[in-house]
């Protein structure tokens, strides 16, 4: 087996309803990092309190989730916005948290962008250099977690910070390692054996099947469960119970 432990992670504080915030805290149990919407796309300074503190309750790491600035469109669409405000409004979200952060006590250990970002900086060169070295500058203790294999891991590396591969548990790749758009119908993995097939697959053996049937190689060091998947915190403790009888170890990285 190529790997005996591994994150497995969840993107969370994206939502104020009650109902979300109990699903939330019921995924932390089944996860050992976090990552909490800090105001780009989703969050307010008293979600992320909540998250914080339910985080540390449940003894699991916490970073931030920074987005491109828009909360109306949930972050899922690329910006065309100068690359110092991008920068500059990246490191005012992750600010807010780390400023609640040490009100509160609790350290946090990573930063991982959101949606459009997130794939945007997987695929472009210049924005990938741009954004690491402006988080890594701003935030040098903070590991930075992005898309296994991508640009922005060889970005990330050149700064000098510790990178965090991840892969993703729930969504569906295409051959040349990126995600499927969500536009297209199959890009989320709704079943839960195919979650966990995808995860045993990832952990055990660093293979994905694309979206072509091709099998393509990923070797994640955490693997991502969207908090708003349907079925989340049943498929992530399947998971954990899978990942045991492998004899993997679920732990921050």
């Amino acid at each position: 087996m190529s790997t005996m432990q591994i994150d497995l992670n969840a993107d969370l504080g994206e939502d104020e309803s009650a109902e979300a915030i109990a699903r939330d805290t019921a995924l932390m149990q089944h996860i050992s990092s976090c990552n909490i919407a800090c105001g780009g796309h989703a969050g307010s300074a008293e979600l992320m309190r909540t998250m914080l503190m339910e985080a540390t309750k449940a003894g699991i790491a916490a970073g931030a989730h920074p987005s491109y600035p828009d909360r109306a469109g949930f972050g899922r669409t690329a910006m065309n916005i100068a690359p110092e405000a991008l920068c500059q409004s990246l490191i005012s979200q992750i600010q807010a948290l780390t400023d609640i952060a040490a009100e509160m006590a609790v350290p946090l250990t990573h930063i991982k962008p959101h949606g459009a970002l997130y794939n945007d900086l997987a695929a472009d060169h210049a924005l990938a250099d741009t954004v690491a070295s402006a988080l890594h500058g701003a935030f040098p203790d903070l590991k930075i977690v992005g898309l296994a294999h991508s640009l922005f891991e060889h970005a990330v590396h050149g700064t000098g910070a510790v990178f965090v591969r991840e892969a993703f548990i729930d969504r569906r790749y295409t051959r040349d390692r990126e995600l499927v758009p969500r536009s297209c119908d199959d890009a989320v993995l709704r079943d839960e054996k195919t979650r966990i097939a995808q995860a045993l697959s990832l952990v055990r053996d660093n293979i994905a099947l694309a979206d072509n049937g091709e099998p393509i190689e990923i070797a994640p060091q955490s693997l991502c469960i969207h908090s708003d998947s349907p079925g989340a915190v049943q498929t992530a403790d399947a998971i954990n119970t899978a990942l045991a009888r492998e004899g993997v170890k679920v732990t921050t990285p």
